[in-house]
């Protein structure tokens, strides 16, 4: 059977959106298990811009920090971010979890930029119901284009260079527990798991559930 043009996918997609959202592809979907292809013209800037704000209400819905194309069936290499981080201020200082406004990134690509490894609890809109603990770099540099076409190259620390790498890893088909210490994998909806994985670091959950952290972390 001859596969749709990705133009015509993504304008099929569009129109049966329900109140400008999307269903978030979960695992166990191909989609998410393959590597997404640049985007290279594939789409007129009017539909990438119509794309992009679907992936954004979608985002927000969710909610969710973070959504990645292939998230919603397209697999193409675009991700939008966002965090307003309403958490608590120790949260916030353990984790370097800090304000992100929003933003679209097409073809990241990230390399490590600072040497040091840091294990938090993390999350996925397409594994629900769960989070588990990855080891990730602390900073990364970035590379990518926004919606413009313009070049973005930078330094990314603490929670928003844990966003980048998660949703850049969605790209090249990696789900985050592919990453992750699966002896931490906690439910969301225990109240004792949660107490858990809602403290600002997991040298708790490690202790108790036995699995090892890095020794920077």
């Amino acid at each position: 059977m001859p596969t749709m043009p990705l133009h015509d996918q993504v304008e099929a997609l569009l129109a049966a959106a329900d109140a400008g959202t999307l269903p978030i592809v979960t695992a166990g979907d191909p989609v998410l298990r393959r590597a997404a292809e640049p985007v290279d013209g594939q789409l007129s800037d009017a539909l990438l811009a119509r794309l992009v704000e679907v992936m954004r209400r979608t985002m927000h819905a969710a909610p969710g920090v973070g959504l990645a194309a292939p998230q919603i069936g397209v697999a193409l290499r675009l991700a939008v971010v966002e965090d307003a981080a309403t958490v608590p201020e120790e949260v916030r200082a353990a984790r370097g979890r800090v304000p992100q406004p929003f933003r679209v990134l097409v073809n990241p690509s990230y390399e490590d930029a600072g040497g040091r490894r840091v294990a938090f609890y993390e999350g996925c809109l397409s594994v629900p119901g769960y989070q588990a603990v990855v080891a990730r770099h602390e900073r990364v540099r970035l590379r990518a284009l926004d919606e413009h076409g313009r070049a973005v190259d930078e330094e990314v620390g603490g929670w928003p260079a844990r966003i980048v790498q998660h949703e850049t890893d969605h790209l090249n088909g990696t789900l985050y527990l592919d990453r992750a210490e699966l002896r931490s994998l906690s439910s969301t909806q225990t109240p004792a798991a949660v107490e858990r994985w809602a403290q600002p670091t997991p040298r708790l959950a490690a202790a108790e559930l036995g699995f090892p952290l890095p020794e920077s972390g």
